[in-house]
C-alpha cells in the first residue's frame, strides 16, 4: 500500500532552530506487513518531520535523512544536512551509490531546507533517475522510497504524508550507519545545571531552590540568565515574558528590582538580584556560575562575588576580547564560534578561550571541528538538550560526550560516571 497526501499547515508549532540533522517519523503496524507512515515538512510548515516503526517514534534534522529498512521491524537512519554542507552532500550521494549497488531497500526524506547545488549538479543522482532530488528547491518537503522495487519520488512545497507497507521479504544484515562512540572519563564539571537546574519538574526557573536542590543532587556548575531590571539592576531570569508567566504579574515589562522581588516563581520559588546570588555563591564555595544573556563581562565580574568561579558567555567578537584583556572565563557562544574565519581552534587557543557553547543539533554536521577543538583541549558544551523528542539527558551522556566535553542539564542523571534513571518526583 502507498498513499501520497499533503496538507497545507495552518499554524506554526514554533520556531525551529537551525539543526545539521532532522529526524522523519515512520509508523509501522504490526498487521500483515508492516507500515511506515513518514511525514516530510518543509521550512514553511514549522512543524517536525518523522517516522515512527512499531510505535517507536523518531525525529529528523535539516536536510536529507536515509531510513534502511533491515527487515519488517529492524531500520537504521542518518540524517545529512545538505542543505549547509557541501560535505554532507558528498557523503548522502555516496551512500545512496552504494546502497542501489547493493539493492537494499530505503526511504528517503526532506526536513526543512535539503537542496543544495552540489545535489542538484550531481552526476551520480542524475545516473540513478532521482530526477526531482535534482529539481529540489530550498523550503521544499521530498520523500523518495525504492519499497516497491522501483524508485517513487514527491515534492510539495509545505508537506507530504506517506505511508507505505514494508514487504515482508526484507532481510538485510548490512550496515550502513554505524553508531559512533567516544570515550571519556566522568567529571563532575562536564554538567551545567541549565537555568539553576530543574525543580519539581519545572525549567528556566533560576531561583535559589533551583541551585540548593540540583547542589544536593551533585551539579558544581549552574548556569544562571542575567538581565536587567526597567531601573538598570542585575537579576537572574530567563527573559521577562516568561517570568511574567511564572508569577503572573501583569505589569509593565521589565519591572522595577522593588516590584521583581515581590514575586515568587509559582509562588514557591525566590527569584535573585545580584545580591542574592553573590550570598549564595559565598556559601557554596565549590560552586561556579556560568552566566547566559549578559554581554558585558568586565562590569558584571566586578560585581560577582568571586571572578575565579566565573564562565561568562559571550556573544559578540568584542565583548569576548574585552573578557580576556581582564583575565575573565569565557564560554564562547555558537554564533561568534562560527563567523570565526581560518582556523577556529587555533584563534581560541591563542586567545585562552577554553570554553564553547553549541547547540547540540549541529554537532552531527561539525563533527570534524568538534574534534579539532577537544584534541586542543577546548570544551566544547552543548545546549538544546531536551528540546527534541528522546534527546535528553542521558541520550547526550551514552551517544555525544566525549564528541564534546559537556552539556547543559535540566536534571541530574549522572552516578559515579554512569547514566542513571531520571529522579522521579
Amino acid at each position: 500500500m502507498q498513499t501520497y497526501t499533503s496538507q497545507p499547515i495552518a499554524k506554526a508549532l514554533g520556531r525551529l532552530l537551525f539543526s545539521l540533522f532532522f529526524l522523519n517519523t515512520f509508523l509501522i503496524s504490526a498487521q500483515g506487513n508492516g507500515e511506515i507512515k513518514i511525514n516530510s515538512f518543509s521550512f514553511n510548515a514549522q512543524q517536525k518531520s518523522n517516522f515512527a516503526i512499531l510505535g517507536a517514534e523518531e525525529y529528523v534534522e535539516r536536510g536529507l535523512t536515509i531510513i534502511h529498512l533491515m527487515g519488517e521491524t529492524r531500520y537504521e537512519f542518518k540524517s545529512f544536512d545538505t542543505y549547509g554542507s557541501a560535505e554532507a552532500c558528498k557523503e548522502f550521494v555516496e551512500v545512496i551509490g552504494k546502497m542501489e549497488k547493493d539493492q537494499a531497500r530505503y526511504i528517503v526524506l526532506a526536513h526543512d531546507s535539503a537542496a543544495n547545488e552540489t545535489l542538484s549538479n550531481s552526476q551520480e543522482l542524475n545516473s540513478l533517475g532521482f530526477l526531482k532530488l535534482l529539481e529540489l528547491k530550498g523550503r521544499q518537503a521530498y520523500i523518495l522510497h525504492n519499497l516497491n522495487g522501483e524508485t517513487s519520488e514527491a515534492i510539495h512545497d509545505v508537506s507530504l504524508n506517506v505511508t507505505l507497507s514494508i514487504p515482508n521479504t526484507i532481510n538485510d544484515g548490512k550496515v550502513y550507519f554505524p553508531k559512533e562512540t567516544y570515550e571519556f572519563e566522568p567529571s563532575v564539571d562536564r554538567y551545567i545545571a541549565h537555568a539553576g537546574g530543574e525543580i519539581d519538574k519545572v525549567r528556566y526557573t533560576n531561583t535559589i531552590e533551583a541551585l540548593d536542590v540540583n547542589y544536593k543532587k551533585g551539579f558544581r556548575l549552574f548556569e544562571l540568565d542575567i538581565i536587567e531590571t526597567s531601573d538598570g539592576e542585575w537579576v537572574a531570569a530567563h527573559d521577562w515574558e516568561m517570568w511574567s508567566r511564572f508569577t503572573d504579574y501583569t505589569g509593565e515589562l521589565p519591572p522595577t528590582l522593588a516590584e521583581f522581588k515581590k514575586h515568587t516563581i509559582y509562588g514557591d520559588y525566590h527569584t535573585m538580584d545580584i545580591n542574592d546570588i553573590n550570598h549564595w555563591f559565598s556559601n557554596h564555595k565549590d560552586a561556579i556560575l556560568v552566566t547566559d544573556k549578559i554581554n558585558e563581562p568586565v562590569k558584571f565580574a566586578n560585581a560577582f562575588v568571586d571572578k575565579d568561579r566565573l564562565i561568562m558567555e559571550l556573544f559578540s567578537q568584542l565583548s569576548i576580547e574585552e573578557a580576556t584583556q581582564h583575565g575573565i572565563k569565557v564560554m564562547m557562544s555558537q554564533e561568534p564560534l562560527l563567523r570565526l574565519k581560518g582556523d577556529k581552534a587555533d584563534y581560541l587557543t591563542i586567545n585562552n578561550i577554553e570554553h564553547v557553547a553549541v547547540s547540540r543539533r549541529i554537532i552531527s554536521s561539525k563533527k570534524k571541528l568538534m574534534l579539532q577543538l577537544k584534541e586542543k583541549g577546548i570544551k566544547v558544551y552543548v545546549f538544546n538538550v531536551n528540546f527534541d523528542p528522546g534527546k535528553d539527558e542521558k541520550y547526550v551522556y551514552e551517544n555525544e560526550l566525549g564528541l564534546v566535553y559537556g552539556m547543559y542539564a535540566d536534571r541530574w542523571a549522572f552516578d559515579s560516571g554512569k547514566t542513571k534513571d531520571e529522579p522521579t518526583k
